[in-house]
C-alpha cells in the first residue's frame, strides 16, 4: 500500500481483510461463493456505453448509508427512492458504497439500487481479496473501484484483469502521480482522480485539473468527490473530463432531484 494513505483508509483495508478471513474460517467451503460465469464475450459494457453516451455530462450519481465523517445515513436517506430519482432526472449511472462497517453498505444494497433505477452500477468497495469481484458481479454490478493507492502495479493489474474476465469495467482510482506511475504500460478503459487528500482529507477540484492532461488518452476520465456546482462540472470538463462522481452534494441536497438537474443541464 502507498504510505502517504490515511490512518483511517489504513484501518477500512484492516477491517475488510478480518471480515473476509472469518467468512472463510466458518464456512465449510472456504467461504466462497459459488463459481461467477462471466460474462458472453463481445457485449459492450453498461456502464462504459452510459458514459460514452453522455460524455463531458456524465454524472455518476452515488448512494451510500454513510460515511466516518457523516455517521449513519439510516433514516436520512431512502435508497431505492433515492436510486429512482437519479435514474429520473438525468444520472448516465450509478455509484454505490458497499462496505458495510465504515459506509454502512452492502451488496444487497447495490441490488435494490439496480432493480430500482434500471441504471447502470459501480461496486465502490475497497477491493483486497478476488472474492469481492465475484460478490460485486453476482449483486448486478457493471463496474468496480479500485484504488491505486492499496496496491503495487503488479496487483493493480491483476485485480483489473479479473474484473474484466467477469464482465466488470475496472474503474481505476488515483490521488496524486505516485498512482498515475503504476498505469504505465497498460490500456485503461475508466481512470478518475479523487480530489479528496487522502492524508488530510480535505478536497481541492484543483487535484483533478492539475492532472487531466497526464492521464491516460484513451481512457474517460472521471473527476470524483467535491463536486456540487454546475461551474465545477463545467471546469472540469473543460479540462478534459468525460464522467463525474457525485455523493454528498446530491445525497445530502433538500432537492436531490433539482440538485441533480442543475449539474446535468
Amino acid at each position: 500500500m502507498t504510505p502517504q494513505v490515511a490512518d483511517i483508509l489504513l484501518r477500512i483495508v484492516r477491517r475488510r481483510r478480518e471480515l473476509l478471513a472469518a467468512a472463510a474460517a466458518a464456512s465449510p467451503v472456504g467461504g466462497r461463493a459459488p463459481e461467477v460465469r462471466p460474462l458472453a464475450g463481445g457485449r459492450p459494457n453498461p456502464f462504459l456505453g452510459a458514459l460514452q453516451a453522455r460524455r463531458g455530462r456524465a454524472v455518476i450519481a452515488e448512494i451510500k448509508l454513510g460515511s466516518p465523517r457523516l455517521g449513519s445515513l439510516e433514516g436520512r436517506v431512502d435508497p431505492t427512492r433515492q436510486a429512482r430519482l437519479y435514474a429520473d432526472h438525468g444520472a448516465a449511472a450509478l455509484s454505490v458504497v458497499v462496505e458495510p462497517d465504515f459506509f454502512h453498505g452492502s451488496y444487497d444494497l447495490l441490488t435494490r439500487c439496480r432493480e430500482a433505477s434500471e441504471l447502470p452500477v459501480l461496486a465502490k468497495d475497497f477491493v483486497v481479496d478476488r472474492q469481492q469481484l465475484a460478490w460485486a458481479r453476482q449483486a448486478g454490478a457493471h463496474a468496480v473501484l479500485l484504488i491505486a493507492a492499496l496496491y503495487e502495479a503488479p496487483e493493480l493489474h491483476s485485480y483489473a484483469e479479473e474484473a474484466r474476465r467477469l464482465g466488470l469495467l475496472p474503474l481505476i482510482e488515483i490521488h496524486d502521480r505516485a498512482d498515475l506511475k503504476k498505469l504505465r504500460g497498460r490500456r485503461w478503459e475508466l481512470v478518475g482522480v479523487n480530489n479528496r487528500d487522502l492524508r488530510t482529507f480535505e478536497v481541492s477540484l484543483g487535484r483533478s485539473i492539475e492532472m487531466a492532461a497526464e492521464l491516460p488518452e484513451d481512457a474517460l476520465k472521471v473527476a470524483e468527490s467535491g463536486i456540487s456546482e454546475p461551474e465545477e462540472v463545467e471546469r472540469l470538463a473543460t479540462a478534459g473530463f468525460d464522467a463525474f462522481l457525485i455523493g454528498e452534494s446530491l445525497l445530502l441536497a433538500e432537492d436531490p432531484a433539482a440538485q441533480l438537474r442543475r449539474l446535468v443541464a
